[in-house]
């Protein structure tokens, strides 16, 4: 199994920063994507950013210049920097990794997400 746990989330002023961090453990041999989605309430969860194992990056558009996601694979880790947020930036900010157990095994795990809240 493959646990996710992200930290970091918190409460803002538009304009500010967050840094949202996730590791993951378990019996990992490999984890090839990992992703960062948000979920508002009302509203379907969304991709925000993910990154390939080899470091190619891709964004929602509605972040693109202003988040940034990055990972640490020795760590088996993913980072988001969020700046110049937004009201619209509030949601819970869920971390994803499609990982490969030692049982070769390969699936998607979840977080159990964080909360990003931006105040005008």
């Amino acid at each position: 199994q493959v646990q996710l746990v992200e930290s970091g989330g918190g409460l803002v002023q538009a304009g500010g920063s967050l840094s949202l961090s996730c590791a993951a453990s378990g019996s990992i041999v490999r984890i090839n994507n990992m992703a960062w989605y948000r979920q508002a309430p009302g509203k379907q969860r969304e991709l925000v950013a993910d990154i390939t194992s080899g470091g190619s990056t891709n964004y929602a558009d509605s972040v693109k210049g202003r988040f940034s996601i990055s990972r640490d694979n020795a760590k088996n880790a993913v980072y988001l920097q969020m700046n110049s947020l937004k009201p619209e930036d509030t949601a819970v900010y869920y971390c994803k990794a499609v990982a490969t157990t030692s049982s070769f095994y390969t699936s998607q795990y979840w977080g159990q997400g964080t909360q990003v809240t931006v105040s005008s």
